[in-house]
């Protein structure tokens, strides 16, 4: 493990213990067993160290992820829902890495007031919005969905499933259930995904 590693481990070990804006790069030091100047060595500052800890551990965590998707081979002899259902499969276990998740739940506890932490949140919802266009014009192209507005059926299918992610960590939280090995799909997004799939999918 190299040492901005070290850091990055350290850091987010500490932010889950005490939350990120309570983390000092002293305590960072400490933790990893160097004097605090030399921190500065690899990183300039906490948001810094955040911002490469976002992009390292969503690179661990897709590792497993194909970079490119194959349309055609996901599609075959799958129903839209089905189609959707096996996408959603992949973006929880993506969200799944115990890692990744620890460091999303910090940054949901602190978004509204910590910038970096909502600027790393708008990201990664754009990034999602992003794919799901992706999906949804290759579904239209494959004959697989409804060509109405693509955009904005995209735009709020990504949204409805985001903020049904966030109610089931919200749940977890507050049952105080700590991290599970594994996010699964709750009843209220399949029930989302049945839905919508009704309304989009392309009738004979």
């Amino acid at each position: 493990m190299s040492r901005k590693e070290e850091i990055i481990y350290a850091t987010l070990e500490l932010a889950g213990k005490y939350g990120l804006k309570a983390v000092s790069m002293s305590q960072i030091a400490e933790r990893i067993g160097v004097r605090k100047p030399s921190l500065y060595n690899h990183f300039k500052s906490k948001e810094e160290i955040v911002s490469a800890m976002y992009a390292f551990l969503r690179e661990q965590a897709g590792k497993n992820r194909d970079a490119a998707t194959d349309y055609a081979a996901l599609f075959a002899g799958r129903t839209l829902e089905e189609i959707l259902k096996c996408c959603l499969s992949g973006y929880l276990q993506f969200l799944s890495d115990p890692d990744l998740l620890c460091f999303f739940r910090v940054l949901y506890a602190e978004r509204s007031t910590a910038p970096a932490a909502a600027q790393i949140m708008l990201d990664e919802t754009e990034c999602m919005i992003g794919k799901t266009k992706a999906l949804f014009y290759a579904l239209v192209v494959h004959g697989k969905m409804k060509n109405a507005d693509v955009d904005t059926a995209a735009l709020s299918y990504a949204m409805t499933i985001h903020s049904l992610v966030d109610l089931q960590m919200d749940r977890m939280t507050a049952a105080q259930s700590g991290m599970p090995e594994h996010v699964g799909a709750s009843p209220e997004i399949l029930a989302f995904i049945h839905w919508f799939s009704k309304q989009m999918e392309v009738t004979p």
